[in-house]
């Protein structure tokens, strides 16, 4: 199975010209931040189930659980950002 979430945090990094060509090297990402970019996309995952079993059964919006989802997709996003533009 290919790990979507190394190569989205994969960079691109010039090392100089070789004969007249730009030598361009992939760098992955530090094993840390994979397992907690994994870690925040399984919560979101599980906390947006949570939060539909949370109206489905008590008929009334968690407005707590919702904000965790929107902290957690902002550093998701914020993490695959940051490690695109270092």
């Amino acid at each position: 199975m290919v790990d979507w979430v190394r190569r989205a945090l994969m960079r691109k990094v010039s090392r100089g010209r070789v004969r007249s060509k730009q030598h361009v090297e992939m760098v992955e990402a530090d094993e840390r931040v994979v397992y907690a970019v994994k870690f925040a996309i399984g919560m979101t995952v599980y906390l947006s189930c949570l939060e539909a079993a949370h109206i489905i059964f008590l008929h009334f919006w968690n407005s707590e659980i919702f904000v965790v989802i929107s902290s957690l997709i902002t550093f998701v996003s914020g993490v695959i950002i940051g490690q695109k533009a270092s």
